[in-house]
């Protein structure tokens, strides 16, 4: 391979390792770290940069292998169509060597591209998916102490109601006193009446 097509097969698999690493099982601390580090780290950002400029040069050899393969194709086609009897096998090698190459070329640089694409995907699908972890932790840490200052709320109230009912108990001790007042005095008003021989006027008294 020349140097070009080497340095894809190199991000070929430079994808497919970071792939293998972003799909792994990692625990959900390992993988918040990870996932924060590649979406704020500057230096990430230069390299994913320069990456991208990788990758349209990567599609410049992707265009230009495919139409490499659909000519070698063509010749191909055309040798076997116009030959008659015996070919020389030293141009059939050549011919199928030249084929080969061509399609290892297109396979190589279309699959670097495509596996950008569904690496870049994978990559937000699991941040949005860290996020989203983060932020129902969040909800559900809110929800429990929502529910501690109800329950300190419930117990105010139990305790206000207790006061007030022991209000309300007091305040009836009280009315049976004054009402057992009224009539110790009514009694006794009427047995001073009826020794003085006067008669009581209540609403006077």
């Amino acid at each position: 391979m020349t140097v070009y097509y080497t340095l894809t097969f190199m991000l070929l698999a430079s994808e497919m390792a970071t792939f293998c690493v972003l799909v792994a099982p990692l625990p959900h601390v390992v993988r918040k770290k990870l996932f924060s580090f590649l979406s704020e780290s500057p230096v990430v950002a230069k390299l994913a940069y320069g990456v991208k400029i990788a990758f349209i040069f990567v599609a410049i050899l992707f265009v230009d292998a495919v139409q490499r393969m659909w000519r070698v194709t063509a010749e191909v086609d055309l040798a076997k169509t116009s030959g008659s009897g015996a070919q020389d096998v030293r141009a059939e090698t050549n011919m199928a060597a030249r084929k080969f190459y061509a399609q290892r070329n297109t396979y190589l640089t279309g699959f670097c591209l495509f596996l950008s694409l569904v690496l870049t995907r994978t990559f937000y699908i699991l941040l949005d998916l860290v996020h989203t972890q983060e932020e129902y932790a969040k909800l559900k840490n809110e929800g429990k102490s929502p529910k501690g200052d109800q329950t300190k709320q419930i117990e105010d109230l139990k305790a206000k109601l207790a006061a007030a009912e022991e209000k309300t108990k007091d305040y009836e001790i009280v009315k049976k006193q004054a009402q057992q007042n009224a009539k110790e005095y009514d009694r006794l008003a009427t047995e001073y009446n009826s020794k003085t021989g006067s008669v009581s006027n209540k609403r006077k008294d």
